[in-house]
């Protein structure tokens, strides 16, 4: 089944175009996927997220997308995990809020890297699935995929808004069927420290890595 309400997909510079995909997870990514599947636009998934702590948090989620992505036959990018340079990249901003200097930081290196290798393999176009996501700033994410695609002559950024048209319950839906792993905080040590630092003070337990998974049993999960 695909989403029933979301129309054809249009790209800039038309379909016949490869697409290369910026994959933050599996959960994210999912309806973008089934959607360019649904629209007959080729596409490769890149999955560059150095940001992603610990290890063993970062292992699930890529473990997850790959899952996915041979599931229907699709390209995937397994980009170096890079995290002394994520570090040395923030470096200063630890204690910025979510969606502030830090968060701008950390997509623009993302960006960079796919933008680069877009440019060497050509690539014409990028996107990402970052802005399916509630918790996100889609004017952020789009101006810092603009500022990377920018740096190439003739590659576009698609600021495609994969919420509209029924993607954010379609996303919840397909993670659920696919029995995701539920991640419960954006990605970087210093979400989980700051999510960790709520959770403590509304009396509830940290976050346990590895544990949360998507299901239909559980009518809370996803929300």
């Amino acid at each position: 089944m695909t989403n029933p309400t979301r129309e054809p997909l249009q790209m800039p510079g038309g379909n016949d175009k490869p697409l290369l995909l910026h994959s933050c997870c599996a959960p994210c990514s999912a309806e973008p996927m089934e959607a360019l599947l649904a629209s007959g636009i080729q596409y490769t998934i890149f999955f560059y997220n150095p940001n992603i702590h610990p290890l063993k948090e970062y292992e699930i989620r890529k473990q997850e997308n790959i899952r996915f992505a041979e599931k229907h036959g699709i390209p995937f990018i397994d980009a170096d995990y890079d995290e002394d340079n994520w570090f040395e990249r923030v470096q200063g901003l630890e204690n910025e809020p979510e969606r502030g200097a830090r968060c701008t930081e950390c997509f623009d290196m993302r960006f960079e890297r796919t933008a680069l290798y877009a440019h060497e393999h050509g690539f014409p176009v990028i996107t990402s699935s970052l802005g399916i996501s509630r918790w996100k700033n889609m004017n952020q994410i789009n101006d810092c995929g603009l500022r990377a695609a920018g740096r190439y002559q003739g590659m576009a950024y698609w600021t495609y808004n994969w919420r509209k048209q029924g993607g954010s319950a379609r996303m919840i839906e397909i993670s659920k069927d696919e029995r995701f792993y539920q991640q419960e905080y954006c990605g970087c040590i210093y979400s989980l420290r700051d999510t960790n630092r709520h959770r403590r003070a509304s009396g509830r337990p940290a976050i346990q890595i590895g544990v949360q998974y998507y299901s239909h049993d559980n009518p809370g999960s996803g929300q």
